[in-house]
């Protein structure tokens, strides 16, 4: 790997590193992620269910940082509240909002039956 694959991992680290800073929300995803990777163990997930899980999770925090960049490039654009400005952040937001239900319904999906033979 050369040097400007170093630093654009570098570069990467750092935004991640800022959203887990400065954005709540991403904690609570990458929290509550665990937590169903955990309990994902618990309940002994099939391959499939492991694939779709990985790429629900991933794609939620994949969405947040798009967020992030998406209200800090407006947010350097402008520093006055714009229509179009809040209408790029509502949207962005909107689109986070539509994932994360969407996430929770795939994780009904495969837990719900699993819990149900548990019981």
């Amino acid at each position: 790997m050369d040097r400007r694959h170093t630093i654009s991992f570098i570069h990467a680290g750092a935004g991640i590193w800022h959203a887990v800073r400065s954005q709540p929300n991403f904690v609570v995803h990458a929290l509550i992620s665990g937590l169903v990777v955990g309990a994902g163990w618990w309940v002994g997930l099939d391959s499939w269910e492991w694939a779709v899980l990985i790429l629900t999770i991933s794609g939620g925090l994949v969405m947040e940082l798009v967020n992030t960049a998406i209200e800090a490039a407006v947010d350097l654009t402008t520093s006055q509240v714009h229509p179009l400005a809040k209408i790029a952040k509502d949207c962005a937001s909107g689109a986070m909002l539509v994932y994360a239900i969407g996430a929770t319904l795939i994780g009904l999906l495969i837990f719900i039956p699993k819990l149900w033979l548990f019981s």
